[in-house]
């Protein structure tokens, strides 16, 4: 949309609508306390766990208010939580096999590559891989990280050095690409009529933020919501292009951002998040524990799926007070994995979601926590390859587990604390 008068009516209308001052925790359900109503996504993804209790915080979190803290993570300046560290103070570095995370870190490097400051690391990346034959020792690609980059720890705003470290992951769906009574649930494109205003376009401190809507005359209103876009005469006709058996299923694909949908010919369909409705996220989760209907402990992904199939009569409505509404896309086939923010695709439990303020987007990062409800440490270089709705922070991660029910079950389970170190190339210049 080019700067016209009508743009400025457009984006003015657009800051009305709300911007993301109160940015909420993390999308799971049942919602977290932390979770506060925004009017507009600001993340490129909306991933998260649908399978996790009521309160989300490890057990040696502070509690904070989410509007407070959003308003002080706002004012630091972008990467203003890495601290500079030395490689030694790495917890686990040694204990993790490196070279298994190369595959993922080859994926940053195709895009990385084209970035003045990763040029110079990623192509020794490359150069390695070809003289490996895309398989360098554990020896080597320790020396290459060393050689080529400096190591940060993360931080809070407080100070501290641990954080909250949750999952997620792409769940396997049973869909067709025609209507039918067995498969009546449409995956939509993304409308034609939605508009995104990026709003650091207007504000440069606004960036990461944007608002949605669509035009009505010249005034830009709220999209609509999940009641009126799934009435039968939606208003976005048209746009379906896959359809699922069951509607709970794809109300959990819109929580988790990208899925797998096995058609009944074998075919696997990887989908995958193309825009959201700027509707706010209300949680089902929380909704039912505040009705009786389960308590924090049944509010899991399987929890609330069972109720759904126990109260059949009940659930369109239960769904409809979540006006969030997330649009998917066919990605091509064959990928390895989802693609994330980074557009690059996700690999299984080598790839994390981050806060891109303070974590680079591609970035290597060293990530010390547990096992999923488990004291077992777990370890591992990750690279920063996807954002979520409500990871916010310096010490904030999202662990990617995989696709399917294993991975399901351990994304759900994932609640811990933990520490990030990140890795960034010597030639990394903090503005």
């Amino acid at each position: 949309m080019k700067k016209t008068a009508a743009f400025f009516i457009v984006v003015l209308a657009a800051i009305s609508l709300g911007a993301c001052a109160n940015k909420n925790e993390k999308i799971t359900e049942p919602v977290k306390p932390m979770q506060a109503a925004v009017k507009c996504d600001c993340a490129t993804t909306l991933q998260s766990t649908e399978t996790k209790v009521a309160d989300s915080k490890p057990a040696d979190s502070k509690s904070i208010d989410a509007k407070e803290a959003t308003k002080v993570l706002e004012k630091i300046p972008e990467y203003g939580l890495l601290k500079p560290a030395m490689w030694d103070d790495v917890d686990g570095l040694n204990q993790d096999n490196l070279s298994l995370s190369w595959p993922a870190w080859m994926q940053s490097c195709s895009t990385l590559i084209n970035k003045p400051v990763w040029q110079k690391a990623c192509g020794a990346a490359v150069q390695l891989n070809s003289q490996t034959a895309s398989r360098p020792n554990l020896e080597s690609v320790q020396s290459y990280f060393k050689q080529y980059f400096s190591v940060y720890k993360t931080t809070n705003v407080d100070g501290t050095e641990s954080g909250l470290i949750t999952g997620y992951y792409e769940p396997l769906l049973k869909g067709s690409r025609s209507k039918t009574a067995k498969y009546p649930n449409p995956l939509y494109q993304a409308p034609t009529d939605l508009i995104t205003v990026e709003l650091d376009s207007i504000y440069p401190e606004l960036k990461y933020k944007r608002v949605r809507g669509r035009l009505v005359g010249n005034k830009l209103v709220p999209y609509y919501n999940r009641a009126e876009i799934e009435l039968d005469a939606s208003p976005i006709k048209g746009r379906e292009f896959i359809f699922i058996d069951d509607i709970i299923d794809v109300f959990f694909l819109q929580i988790q951002g990208s899925g797998l949908v096995q058609l009944e010919n074998g075919e696997q369909v990887h989908v995958g998040y193309a825009d959201q409705n700027g509707q706010s996220y209300n949680s089902i989760g929380r909704l039912l524990i505040e009705r009786g209907e389960l308590t924090s402990a049944t509010a899991s992904m399987n929890g609330i799926k069972n109720w759904a199939r126990n109260n059949p009569s009940k659930l369109r409505e239960l769904l409809n007070s979540n006006p969030s509404y997330v649009f998917f896309r066919e990605l091509p086939a064959g990928l390895p994995g989802p693609l994330g923010a980074l557009g690059v695709p996700i690999l299984g439990e080598r790839s994390v979601a981050v806060d891109p303020k303070f974590v680079p987007l591609g970035a290597p990062v060293f990530l010390s926590t547990t096992e999923p409800n488990s004291a077992k440490p777990l370890k591992r270089l990750m690279m920063a390859q996807d954002t979520g709705g409500a990871i916010k922070g310096g010490v904030r991660a999202d662990f990617f587990w995989g696709a399917g029910f294993e991975a399901g079950a351990k994304a759900g389970a994932m609640k811990q604390a933990g520490k990030i170190w990140v890795f960034l190339p010597k030639e990394f210049v903090f503005k």
